[in-house]
């Protein structure tokens, strides 16, 4: 650390005026007094020279300290980066050299249904995208898809239908691997199979109550992405098996989280009258006021760790409202639609993707593609439906 120029030309002029009144002989007195105050001038140098040091550390240590804090930051962004990546994603929108299909149209479409969200993510319907361009530009990423069904008890004389159905419709040309979690492995069928689609079953226990095995959906959901599926899929599905498929389901149901709406609650139910959890002690609650959609549990889709982050959310928040002795009123549904109001889904699928047996069919419903069954709840149901 250096002293400032005007610190030096002041040391100077002092020194040289001292010396100036020895050479002249300056009587005694006078030449104390001079001494006095080039000894002071010394003090207000020394007190200066010091501020700067303490000035120049303090700003040395400042930047130090930014940068450290600025390393820090970017560790942080850069670990919550890592912590969100996913094996597989749809990276660039390319096609196939040659591909032939219509030509888009900026004047024609839906126009009796909504095919946007507040939040600007597609709402899917038929004639809101090309099958061949969509299936296109998945088929290159070649994507590892698995589908989880659950089939305990007497759910499992469903499965047979749910398979050659969606060999028929469900992402043909595809690689599949349905994940079926069973109480009872010698129910599974044995079904023919297209390229690249396997079977893989996975035990899991009986259930006395039909909610058990609502709620066990996500808990060995959540167990089993962690212990095997992570390492097999890039892309998950979670259906429920006493369904058949009618049409085609291809890539346009892809995206980091898609959701379909329940087909009950889709045209003209205000918010208010949505079915969702509105007890305040359910960590399924949702204040009246709140809400977009009302979304079925039934089939939902993403990129592995998304559907994860969704499935242990729902298992977790079900926990904790066992421990308090409640059950959330549609059970997992609920907590699902917590989760989906608050992580908005980056797809929403019309109920095409989800109809039912039991309602006509409306005119705003072009095609249904995925259709639950109408069933004897007091005969399949472990506790006879209650």
């Amino acid at each position: 650390m250096h002293l400032s120029i005007q610190s030096l030309s002041v040391i100077s002029a002092a020194v040289k005026g001292l010396r100036m009144c020895f050479l002249l002989r300056i009587p005694s007195k006078a030449y104390y007094f001079i001494s006095f105050i080039v000894f002071l001038i010394f003090l207000w140098t020394f007190y200066r020279y010091s501020q700067d040091i303490i000035r120049n550390s303090a700003s040395t240590m400042c930047f130090d300290d930014m940068e450290l804090t600025m390393e820090k930051q970017t560790n942080v962004v850069e670990a919550k980066h890592r912590s969100n990546k996913v094996s597989w994603s749809i990276e660039n929108l390319s096609i196939p050299n040659g591909l032939i299909y219509p030509q888009p149209s900026t004047q024609k479409g839906r126009t009796d249904v909504n095919c946007v969200t507040n939040w600007n993510v597609p709402l899917v319907w038929e004639g809101t995208f090309d099958p061949i361009v969509i299936d296109a530009i998945y088929k290159k990423t070649n994507p590892r898809v698995g589908v989880m069904i659950f089939a305990v008890g007497k759910y499992t004389g469903f499965l047979k239908g749910f398979l050659e159905t969606g060999e028929k419709h469900f992402l043909t040309d595809f690689r599949v691997t349905y994940y079926i979690f069973t109480d009872n492995e010698k129910e599974v069928p044995a079904i023919a199979l297209g390229k690249g689609r396997k079977i893989t079953v996975l035990p899991v226990p009986s259930a006395k109550r039909w909610q058990e095995v609502v709620f066990g959906r996500m808990k060995w959901a959540t167990i089993t992405i962690d212990k095997q599926i992570r390492n097999e899929a890039d892309y998950l599905f979670l259906m429920d098996v006493d369904s058949l498929f009618h049409n085609r389901i291809g890539a346009e149901s892809f995206s980091r989280l898609s959701a379909v709406l329940h087909r009950g609650y889709y045209k003209n139910t205000e918010r208010a009258n949505f079915p969702y959890e509105r007890h305040p002690e359910s960590r399924a609650y949702i204040p009246v006021g709140e809400g977009d959609y009302y979304y079925t549990a039934a089939v939902l889709g993403g990129y592995l760790e998304d559907i994860y982050n969704l499935v242990r959310y729902c298992y977790e928040q079900s926990e904790e409202d066992s421990k308090n002795k409640i059950e959330a009123v549609w059970q997992e549904e609920s907590h699902l639609n917590k989760y989906l109001l608050y992580n908005k889904p980056t797809k929403v699928l019309s109920p095409e993707y989800l109809w039912s047996d039991y309602d006509a069919v409306p005119a705003d419903i072009k095609v249904v593609r995925i259709s639950q069954l109408k069933k004897n709840y007091a005969e399949v149901r472990p506790n006879g439906g209650h």
